[in-house]
């Protein structure tokens, strides 16, 4: 046997190892300009790294979606269902997850990107809050993306990320929404959006810019714990008014534009701790045209108490707003914990 060669083909083949992939989507706030954002207008949103979803992608034989507690179907008694329904609402993230893949899949093959044919095995969780304005379902389909894209080495510019979430959402589920939440997770940091109609309507997305994150001043942002206390319910058809061309609702379209894109030149020019009060009107203008519920009512007025500036974070359950310093902070959190709120400091950069 000395000297003799031994030839490839006799020894063991190593199987090659399984993938594993985590991704993640963080939780949002809208610091100024929505609800413009659904009417071609314009908006500031900063991402939240307090909170996020994460997705998991494990390569295996078949392919699979693995249900998370919020899609179980199994309750300790009537009053844990109704717990249950008024948290999570109907459906869970199953229904997110089989959309985003049915989605990606479509995406692929309209561009002519061959998929290679190994499975995988999809898991979530999600510790942003919910039905409190966070956009905790773009994030679990956006970090669903991510994990696709990498498993089949496919890349998508941000732009394009984020018309494709929102795909997800408008077309395959019916749920309404726009794109400002799906920008920003896509992008982080912070972002000016400018959803200029004719571009929107000429390429699917709209003209967004970076900003620099340490250009913001001090923000809390503030959460509802308590349930029944979530997004406003009634929103007096401002879609149809607006439609209609009705001018309150397409004056108030252009106002909430106008406050982001005086905040966006006001943070460039170095003027961030100066923004607060146009955050207060961004909100005052909304209370004169939305129905807006007490406890969402009482958020921003105990925080402007306590002197700072407050507005939603999306469409109710949060608030975001300017302080002036730790003992002020600590105001809020006095003030506000007693009504079931949480306040924290948001963390924008990783």
């Amino acid at each position: 046997m000395d000297g003799e060669t031994v030839s490839a083909t006799t020894l063991p083949r190593q199987p090659l190892p399984l993938m594993i992939i985590t991704s993640q989507a963080h939780a949002r706030a809208g610091l100024v300009g929505n609800p413009s954002d659904g009417y071609f207008g314009k908006t500031i949103s900063f991402i939240i790294r307090n909170f996020c979803a994460q997705v998991t992608l494990r390569e295996s034989e078949t392919l699979s979606i693995e249900p998370n507690q919020r899609d179980h179907s199994n309750f300790s008694s009537i009053e844990d269902l109704a717990r249950d329904v008024r948290q999570h609402g109907y459906y869970g993230g199953l229904r997110l997850l089989k959309a985003s893949v049915k989605r990606f899949f479509e995406y692929c093959r309209r561009e002519r990107i061959e998929l290679h044919g190994r499975n995988f095995t999809l898991s979530y969780q999600s510790d942003i809050p919910t039905q409190v304005g966070m956009a905790g379902s773009s994030a679990i389909i956006t970090a669903c993306w991510r994990s696709l894209m990498q498993f089949y080495a496919v890349s998508i510019p941000n732009n394009i990320l984020a018309s494709l979430v929102l795909s997800v959402e408008n077309e395959e589920l019916g749920i309404p929404a726009g794109l400002q939440d799906r920008v920003i997770q896509a992008y982080e940091g912070v972002v000016f959006m400018d959803f200029n109609q004719a571009h929107v309507e000429r390429h699917g997305y709209g003209i967004y810019e970076p900003l620099d994150p340490q250009l913001l001043p001090k923000l809390f942002v503030a959460y509802t714990t308590r349930l029944s206390e979530g997004t406003e319910v009634f929103h007096n058809d401002i879609r149809g008014r607006w439609k209609r061309g009705e001018r309150e609702v397409v004056s108030a379209m252009h106002q909430w534009a106008g406050l982001a894109q005086r905040v966006r030149d006001m943070l460039l020019a170095g003027r961030g701790k100066e923004i607060g009060p146009l955050l207060n009107e961004n909100f005052d203008l909304r209370r004169r045209l939305y129905r807006i519920s007490e406890g969402n009512l009482a958020m921003v007025e105990t925080a402007r108490a306590c002197g700072a500036s407050a507005k939603f974070t999306g469409s109710g359950g949060a608030i975001v707003g300017t302080y002036e310093d730790e003992a002020m902070f600590q105001r809020l959190v006095e003030a506000l914990t007693p009504q079931g709120v949480a306040v924290i400091q948001p963390q924008i950069l990783p």
